[in-house]
């Protein structure tokens, strides 16, 4: 494990404008793009061929959320005061107990549209747990070194390949504590839904990545992470790394 010095070294040098001017800049763009219109609540105009798969008919009933969500907090004890960090957060701060957790909440995200819901409601619901959401891509995180006992991103991988997610793995590991854990998912291609789910979510706008989850595993373990636990869900597997 790096010691704090080195890990330090590396300082917050990213602004919320950088990861617009990237590599990554197209990719990310559609995904903010893609979700800012679905927080509006705005049409998805899809072909009849589509909304005749039976995972289009779960998303309208409202009962594809719960096959596409996974329970992080059952890969790690979430303690009171505990600095967490959610990467793509969406609204997770209104729908997931963390008040009932009494866990200090962070968060960052490419859609404007999510970040100003949050950061209007968030405080209201809890200022004290509540420390805002800012606006930045994954692999640029808006936050200094050896910050964080937590590092969440669910719902998030599965968009882009896993080159980018090599990076994100990298600012996880400057934003923890040396003793922080990160734990997030990524879309098992092995899964039943995974094909039509790609094909739905391609439909919606942002391309979906399908890597093996050996490949998942080989990318996790570059930059020095270690699986200390899996969970398989109906979509995502779920992953907690320390480094």
């Amino acid at each position: 494990m790096s010691k704090k010095s080195d890990r330090s070294s590396s300082s917050l040098t990213s602004s919320s404008s950088a990861y617009l001017s990237d590599q990554w800049h197209t990719l990310t763009n559609a995904v903010a793009y893609r979700f800012n219109k679905e927080y509006k609540g705005e049409a998805f105009e899809l072909p009849e061929e589509v909304e005749n798969l039976p995972i289009f008919r779960d998303r309208i009933a409202g009962t594809l959320q719960a096959k596409m969500t996974s329970p992080f907090w059952e890969l790690t004890k979430i303690q009171k005061n505990q600095h967490c960090l959610d990467i793509g957060c969406g609204v997770s701060f209104l729908i997931y107990p963390w008040r009932d957790w009494n866990a200090l909440f962070y968060g960052q995200e490419i859609s404007q549209v999510a970040i100003d819901a949050l950061n209007a409601r968030g405080p209201q619901l809890n200022s004290k747990l509540f420390k805002g959401v800012k606006l930045g891509a994954a692999h640029h995180l808006e936050y200094e070194a050896d910050q964080f006992d937590l590092a969440i991103a669910t719902g998030l991988s599965c968009y882009y390949p896993l080159d980018y997610w090599a990076e994100v793995l990298t600012e996880v590991k400057r934003v923890l504590k040396p003793t922080g854990e990160f734990v997030f998912d990524a879309i098992n291609p092995d899964a039943p839904l995974a094909e039509d789910w790609a094909i739905l979510e391609t439909y919606l706008g942002t391309e979906v990545f399908l890597e093996s989850l050996e490949d998942w595993e080989k990318t996790i373990k570059s930059p020095g992470a270690k699986i200390v636990k899996q969970q398989p869900g109906e979509l995502f597997q779920l992953f907690k790394v320390r480094f």
